[in-house]
């Protein structure tokens, strides 16, 4: 089976206010059409490891491929391009544009891309809000929309450019008991008939159960 996301041997430190080895030879896989989820305690690294796999954090030793390329060491020109093509993140928080409607804001990466037409970087957008049943919140300013329909839009966002991988930092972290099954759903649904890889870091424990695999952290260190 095919990887979409390895590492080899990451290693982190942070140095202030003291030396502290915050991720200790994390070596891993996520196959694609996989769903997981990384647990662990806080402080046990999981964002901290979220944030190297996205490559926003390029600090630490070791090998990240993304598609059976090696990407650790690239320029940050070249990670901004393949994490806005290969990678969509979803945070606790939506960081919608308030003043943008849900549809400008869905159509953003793809128009940061800039491979597409406008007129169809606004068809997949439209596409992505109907696979989500919020296309009838296509006009509505941001600020206008409930919690959970703000996570849907994030959601919609972070798969406009058709990314390998998704990867979510609690993503049901703000939401209800209701919102938080219709967002497992959606990414079960992604994964079923999307083939996505997901990979999400979650305190909630009946969410990652339900995964395919749950990567526990602790102490930085994945265990076993």
């Amino acid at each position: 089976m095919k990887l979409v996301l390895e590492t080899k041997n990451i290693n982190k430190y942070f140095h202030k206010p003291k030396d502290f080895h915050v991720l200790k030879d994390i070596t891993f896989g996520i196959k694609k059409g996989e769903f997981a989820s990384i647990m662990g305690k806080s402080g046990s690294g999981k964002s901290t490891l979220l944030y190297i796999l996205s490559t926003m954090d390029t600090d630490y030793t070791g090998e990240l491929y993304l598609n059976g390329e090696l990407i650790s060491g690239k320029s940050h020109q070249e990670l901004s391009t393949i994490r806005n093509k290969h990678i969509g993140f979803v945070f606790q928080f939506h960081y919608l544009l308030s003043e943008f409607s849900v549809l400008e804001n869905v159509m953003l990466p793809a128009k940061k891309l800039a491979e597409k037409s406008h007129a169809e970087i606004e068809r997949d957008a439209m596409e992505k809000l109907e696979m989500l049943h919020i296309g009838q919140l296509a006009n509505q300013r941001a600020s206008r929309i409930s919690g959970g329909e703000k996570q849907r839009v994030a959601i919609a966002r972070a798969l406009i450019n058709t990314p390998s991988i998704l990867m979510c930092d609690e993503p049901t972290g703000n939401l209800d008991s209701h919102n938080s099954e219709n967002v497992f759903n959606i990414f079960k649904r992604l994964k079923v008939q999307e083939g996505l890889s997901l990979l999400v870091v979650t305190h909630d424990e009946d969410f990652a159960k339900r995964t395919d695999r749950i990567i526990q952290m602790e102490d930085g260190s994945i265990i076993p």
